[in-house]
């Protein structure tokens, strides 16, 4: 009998695999009980049913892996609460090295998870083998071994979940197509199927490879892409025990786990099989993909060598289905910017089963709350450009970023696939200049210089790559002379119109109440007092405002701003990222070099630090801004489109009597690093507030009208902070910072590294990270401490500071 559809329910879940379930049952707990969930055929048959079910908990960041910790921790309470069977069995995973890269990479991923006690060891060859005693070590450098991840029944699990949400009061419906998502005024309303419409104060789509397309009706924007997956599973052979860890030879791109007295062997390949190009068919369900041996033969190769016994084993299924992947290999989460009230949970890039109770916790907690419990940033769904739902950039991006899954986490890697897909005006002229491009938002940006004579190529390696030395001499050349970058990848907003002070005002922590052409560094922050956005905001006239922000938050800021805009304002906001070219001209130089080639007065008295004005440059006008994230004398020139190369011949033109050097987004990095300037998304996040941050000289604390977030942060400066952010030079010079380094103070773990690059300058490695103490973190007890700093199981000595290495008093900026 089928059961009658409710006309109402506080949430819909569109799909009814382990994410959606998961979702279901963690709104229960939090108290929503009236929650619908959706699936068009049955539970998990869309890719669900086939996952290889492996439980880790090493991700790539501190997050990511809390995530993961929570999902192993609440499987193993899972069928005691429900009496469902999950199949779940800890034990155990190992993952080996066969390169010096790989075994770095590990290593310094066992250092990340010492931070919140995730027990990692490290082991030589002899010690894998221990662990896994049919494998051949041959080539084997070592590896590490995770004693608390396991192994489950993906449908299981699901049906876990899934009883879990029904004992807590959810309704879950089988063979019911969702055929729209229904919206008024920007705001989601409710759900249509083939058998009647649900009104919901919320949607949540988890829909698996069909969210792209479904979400796409309503113009909402999910990245992801179809690729064939493929493992074998073996026959019964000798060696084979139910305690065998799962096992995974990156560098072989595969991975093994005990099936029931067989072996699984699966792959991530470095050249994946896009699939679903022209549409997945919603009768999908339970289905496979035709067998591809000759793809798969590469992988079965190398697993002989690693486990010679498969050369004798029988093959009992060789298996093909699809998942979905990302551009970034990153999953899709949260709140969706076009529509509110709509969530999304999508594109698990083959983690979904060990993703899928920490996603299911979060995304309950967001929709309770309003905002997300945690740092979320690197899968927020509002990181994503309209443009990445694009086809064929999905097809051709997803080639690579399966195979990415398994490739070393190389520092500063670039994708190959999908490029070339945003170019400033300057691209052409700079790339001749010697530019190796990366890539950001899709925007290609000059990351570093080659020399003549020198290839503009990567070769990557956890010390110091081919690049360093390049970059160093853009470093100095802005340390000494004057540096020229390409920023057009900045995000830049227009708000205009008679209420646009009033607006802003709110929004900014700041005093935005300013002069035209005064130009104010703010920071966003939500309810919680956490950092949603750090940027600069120019006053242009009584009724017009400029704001710049990283080119990484254009679509998150701006949806930030716009939902920020009371509906009765007389405020108008407008996105003109393209408007603009920007050329960075920065060192102490940088007004000796334009004041050659411009009118206008450049000189301290007559354009101050932290004004911006229209001038006249070569054959246009730009509006100059005097402002830097280098930590010298600078300007950023903001050029109309069509004037931009004009400008920046004549720039070029007039450099060589001022020792002007191009410069790339390495340098800045490293320049930035030295004056201890914040990075949104990885030294500041929602999940920090600007005491914290050591940012509090950016909050106007007694404006007027007061702020977003004005009350929370007031109870917090009261009350004290127990963590700060702290600067950190590293005394080996030899020694390379990235993140997520440990941070000891006298023996004891304080802390980690948020951020890290070499400080040229300061001749050693440079970190920013927060350092905990309950009883608070003042300068007496940063000097009284001894801090080191752990890289790949080593630990160095390190100089610790809460004020700027590199020119404390600023007065190199302000010169």
């Amino acid at each position: 009998m089928v059961k009658e559809l409710p006309k109402k329910a506080r949430v819909v879940i569109v799909g009814g695999g382990v994410i959606g379930c998961s979702i279901a049952y963690h709104l229960t707990k939090i108290g929503w009980s009236d929650v619908v969930l959706l699936e068009r055929k049955q539970l998990t048959c869309g890719t669900t049913w086939h996952a290889a079910g492996l439980i880790g908990q090493l991700r790539d960041s501190q997050n990511m892996t809390k995530l993961a910790k929570y999902t192993a921790e609440l499987y193993l309470g899972l069928e005691q609460e429900t009496g469902q069977a999950t199949g779940y069995k800890i034990n155990g995973s190992l993952s080996i090295a066969t390169t010096e890269g790989r075994f770095e990479d590990l290593k310094r991923r066992a250092d990340m998870a010492k931070v919140f006690n995730l027990k990692v060891d490290v082991l030589g060859p002899q010690g894998c083998a221990d662990h896994y005693p049919i494998m051949n070590t041959e080539g084997v450098l070592g590896g590490i071994f995770i004693p608390s991840d396991g192994q489950a029944n993906p449908i299981d699990i699901t049906q876990a979940l899934a009883k879990g949400a029904r004992m807590g009061g959810a309704r879950i419906f089988e063979h019911t197509l969702v055929t729209k998502v229904r919206h008024s005024g920007g705001k989601i309303t409710g759900v249509e199927t083939e058998t009647g419409t649900i009104d919901a104060d919320y949607v949540v789509l988890c829909c698996g490879m069909w969210t792209r397309d479904f979400a796409a009706q309503i113009g909402v924007t999910v990245p992801l892409h179809a690729c064939e997956h493929f493992y074998v599973v073996t026959e019964p052979f000798a060696g084979i025990t139910p305690d065998l860890p799962v096992f995974r030879d990156y560098d072989a791109h595969a991975y093994y786990k005990e099936d029931a007295g067989k072996l699984l062997l699966g792959a991530f390949e470095p050249v994946a099989k896009p699939w679903g190009m022209n549409g997945i068919s919603a009768d999908f369900s339970f289905d496979e993909l035709p067998d591809d041996f000759d793809h798969f033969e590469p992988i079965l190769e190398g697993a002989i060598h690693r486990v010679p016994a498969l050369a004798h084993a029988g093959i009992q299924k060789f298996f093909c289905g699809p998942e979905s992947f990302t551009p970034d290999d990153r999953y899709h989460l949260g709140a969706a910017p076009e529509f509110e009230n709509l969530f999304v949970a999508a594109g698990l890039n083959s983690i979904g089963i060990q993703s899928a109770g920490g996603i299911g916790k979060v995304i309950a907690q967001w929709m309770r709350d309003g905002l997300p419990p945690s740092d979320l940033n690197s899968v927020d769904l509002r990181r994503n450009m309209p443009f990445q739902g694009n086809k064929k950039y999905l097809h051709d991006r997803v080639t690579e970023t399966l195979g990415l899954l398994y490739a070393v986490h190389w520092p500063f890697h670039q994708y190959k696939t999908a490029r070339n897909v945003r170019k400033s005006p300057f691209y052409e002229a700079m790339k001749v200049a010697g530019a190796c491009y990366g890539e950001m938002a899709g925007w290609e940006r000059p990351n570093w210089y080659a020399p003549p004579g020198v290839k503009p190529v990567y070769e990557y390696s956890f010390t110091r790559q081919n690049w360093f030395a390049h970059s160093a001499a853009e470093h100095r050349a802005v340390r000494e002379a004057v540096g020229l970058f390409d920023q057009t990848s900045f995000a830049k907003f227009r708000v205009e119109g008679p209420d646009a002070e009033r607006v802003l005002n709110r929004i900014c922590a700041n005093e935005v109440t300013v002069e035209p052409g005064k130009l104010v560094y703010t920071q966003w922050l939500n309810e919680n007092g956490g950092i949603e956005a750090d940027l600069t905001v120019t006053r242009l006239a009584e009724d017009a405002y400029l704001i710049v922000t990283g080119g990484a938050g254009q679509v998150r800021d701006f949806n930030w701003l716009k939902r920020h805009i009371p509906a009765e304002a007389r405020c108008v906001a407008t996105d003109v990222t393209s408007a603009y070219a920007v050329l960075g001209v920065q060192g102490p130089n940088a007004r000796a070099l334009l004041q050659s080639i411009t009118s206008a007065d450049m000189s301290n008295a007559g354009f101050g630090f932290g004004q911006s004005r229209d001038i006249e440059m070569a054959y246009g006008h730009v509006r100059a801004s005097r402002i830097t994230y280098m930590g010298e004398l600078g300007w950023e020139l903001y050029i109309p489109t069509e004037f931009a190369t004009g400008i920046y011949d004549a720039i070029v033109a007039a450099g060589d009597p001022f020792g002007l050097k191009h410069a790339g987004m390495h340098a800045m990095n490293s320049l930035r690093i030295e004056k201890a300037y914040r990075h949104w998304g990885h030294d500041i996040t929602d999940e920090e507030n600007p005491i914290q941050a050591g940012l509090g000289f950016a909050v106007a604390w007694d404006k007027k009208d007061g702020f977003i977030g004005r009350d929370s942060l007031l109870r917090k400066r009261k009350a004290g902070v127990s963590q700060r952010l702290v600067q950190f030079l590293v005394n080996d010079p030899a020694v390379m910072l990235y993140h997520n380094e440990p941070v000891y103070r006298d023996g004891e773990i304080v802390g980690y590294l948020t951020s890290g690059m070499y400080g040229h300058t300061l001749g050693g490695a440079v970190g920013l990270g927060y350092v905990e103490n309950a009883d608070g973190i003042d300068a007496a007890f940063i000097t009284s401490g001894s801090f080191e700093i752990e890289v790949a199981g080593q630990r160095y000595g390190a100089k610790a500071s809460l004020q700027p290495l590199y020119d404390p008093q600023n007065q190199r900026v302000r010169q």
